[in-house]
């Protein structure tokens, strides 16, 4: 393996849930529910290198089962900042936070219940 290549999210209106995450996390999505982040320390020519992240509509057979979900795990730079604006905002953002060698977490929910997970690196990571 040589990185994630996408993170992939059923969703019961895309561009709803699109628009959330670009107001609330300033993730820098598409009208269509897409965003495209190009790596920039371990990129070469060779391989550039992406993480994507695509919404689906709740039907796609894409993802597989119907029931299948997954969790995002969003790298943020200034954990307790970001959870008190979104908390600020209304999301709901869940009371526990954890502490560990790298780094620090803490997790909030999109208006679909997707449970997404907030990590602050630990220095060096």
């Amino acid at each position: 393996m040589t990185g994630i290549g996408g993170v992939f999210l059923r969703s019961r209106d895309p561009v709803r849930l699109a628009a959330w995450y670009r107001e609330n996390l300033g993730v820098p999505m598409s009208e269509k529910g897409t965003v495209t982040f190009h790596w920039l320390d371990t990129a070469t020519d060779e391989r550039p290198g992406t993480t994507t992240m695509a919404l689906f509509a709740q039907d796609t057979e894409y993802i597989g089962e119907p029931h299948q979900r997954t969790m995002l795990n969003l790298r943020v730079d200034d954990l307790p900042s970001l959870m008190a604006r979104l908390k600020a905002r209304g999301v709901e953002v869940l009371p526990d936070t954890e502490d560990s060698e790298f780094g620090r977490f803490g997790w909030c929910v999109d208006p679909e219940g997707n449970r997404i997970e907030l990590w602050e690196p630990a220095e060096g990571m």
